[in-house]
């Protein structure tokens, strides 16, 4: 640094200092700079030593973290030297400027700046701007100019911690007091809190992130198992602009709501509605019927919901969810073993809206299903129902005949899908992009030339495990120039 930006800034430094410490990890340290003009026994090279011995006056203890004035070797010149580690603890010599040449070294000094601190504000503003939240704590330690440019509030709209041994709550609550000195009680500009992962995060966290965060419009806390409905009650109803929520791993929420009485959970309250447009709840394994009743009632505004592996959720869900969230755009059910038919009729009811489909391994589902979603999502995009091994060809044709514009779709895993039901999907859905056929044992090379005759914007298609002859995948090749084929035939290269 500069003589002008070189010093520490006191009082702020500290909190500053105390944050860091409390967001960096505990094994990144900043080594300590060697004091000036100082040169210790274990950094000198052999040709800087003097031949001479210095005045034991010269020699100082190590110990000594201050030294009043420089000295000269006994010749009168400048010396870097010290004595040899005849004594027990290490020594330091004093160096002496010679005589007038002080001024001019300090003359010197005060107009020398380090390259970075020639750089504009507005420049370091926009370098900060790409650094995590504790590579920026850090660097609002250097000096004073850094630390006024490193607290910017235009810096600080999203907040990312990240650590299974990150004590986030305390992490939490140490930078939004900071964050809240120029808008007491309440920081307007943090509107993303990121701390997935970090298994230490309690509702006491949450709780500071809901008191003091009334702009929060997104939150993402996956992984965070500690965290129970109580916290995500505070976010929903003291952040009423939140619209992203990922939940993925909290086993403890049940529900997401506007009340807090067990009896009043299933009525808004005073008609307030949840705002959010995004919810993931993956591997919520606590969560039933009655809590995603809930959900629908408070969040109307749904588009996208994901309920990976919510083993508990059954049709009588999927009912309450076509009711009161129209808009659905994206859906994934994966693993939802007790959803079956029924509840894919209830999902269909979306009708025009839903672009994106995930029933994969949801082995109660079969063509049935399949049709309710062929008549009324003309409009889906994308297809996931990998492992549902009642969908035969006659389910994959009404498909195909009702929604042309499928783009991706993934069939893997299903026996009873066969080449009569590429055919009719080459037919139909010529913009397919993706296509996935893993395991599909009833498929052969007759259908993989359909595909790719007809589709020939394939881009990705996976045939592992399948009986196809390598003329066949060569044939795929030559067809669709682009198209990554993942297969298991050694034969084929």
């Amino acid at each position: 640094m500069g003589a002008n930006n070189g010093k520490q800034y006191g009082s702020e430094g500290k909190g500053s200092s105390s944050i860091s410490s409390d967001i960096s990890s505990s094994t990144d340290h900043t080594p300590t700079k060697a004091p000036k003009n100082v040169a210790t026994t274990e950094g000198l090279d052999s040709s800087t030593r003097t031949l001479s011995t210095p005045s034991p006056g010269l020699i100082l203890p190590s110990k000594s973290s201050s030294l009043s004035s420089p000295a000269l070797s006994s010749n009168g010149h400048e010396t870097n030297s010290s004595s040899s580690s005849s004594a027990p603890a290490e020594t330091v010599a004093v160096v002496h400027q010679q005589p007038g040449s002080h001024t001019r070294s300090r003359q010197s000094k005060s107009h020398h700046h380090a390259p970075i601190d020639l750089l504009p504000d507005h420049a370091l503003l926009q370098i900060f701007s790409h650094l995590p939240t504790n590579q920026l704590c850090r660097c609002a330690r250097v000096c004073r100019r850094w630390y006024n440019l490193a607290w910017d509030p235009r810096l600080w709209s999203t907040v990312r911690l990240t650590g299974e041994l990150l004590h986030a709550d305390r992490a939490i609550r140490v930078l939004t007091h900071r964050l809240c000195q120029d808008t007491p009680n309440v920081c307007l500009t943090l509107e993303t809190v990121v701390v997935s992962g970090c298994k230490r995060l309690t509702d006491r966290g949450l709780h500071v992130v809901a008191q003091c965060c009334p702009e929060l419009r997104r939150l993402e806390v996956a992984g965070c198992y500690n965290i129970s409905n109580e916290a995500v009650f505070e976010v929903v109803s003291r952040c009423p602009n939140l619209e992203y929520l990922n939940l993925s791993g909290c086993s403890k929420v049940t529900c997401i709501s506007l009340t807090q009485e067990a009896s009043l959970q299933l009525s808004p309250l005073h008609g307030q509605q949840i705002s959010i447009h995004y919810l993931d709840m993956t591997d919520c394994f606590s969560l039933e019927d009655e809590g995603l009743r809930t959900i629908a009632s408070h969040c109307p505004r749904l588009t996208h919901l994901y309920l990976r592996r919510c083993t508990r959720l059954t049709d009588e869900a999927m009912r309450h969810l076509a009711l009161h969230c129209p808009s659905i755009r994206e859906l994934s059910l994966s693993d939802c073993r007790l959803v079956g038919d029924f509840g894919l009729r209830e999902v269909a009811r979306l009708e025009g809206c839903l672009r994106y489909l995930s029933v994969a391994h949801c082995t109660r589902i079969t063509d049935v299903g399949m049709r309710y979603v062929a008549r009324y999502c003309p409009r889906l995009r994308y297809l996931n129902a990998r492992g549902c091994e009642g969908l035969t060809d006659h389910g994959l044709g009404h498909l195909a005949r009702s929604c042309p514009k499928l783009k991706s779709l993934d069939v893997g895993k299903c026996p009873l899908v066969s080449d009569s039901g590429l055919e009719q999907l080459a037919l139909y859905c010529q913009g397919l992009r993706r296509v996935s056929l893993r395991a599909c044992e009833s498929v052969t090379g007759r259908g993989l030339r359909a595909l790719a005759a007809n589709c020939c914007e394939l881009q990705l298609l996976n045939v592992q495990e399948c009986e196809v002859s390598p003329e066949a995948l060569r044939f795929v090749r030559r067809h669709c120039r682009r198209c990554v084929i993942e297969h298991t035939n050694p034969a084929f290269y």
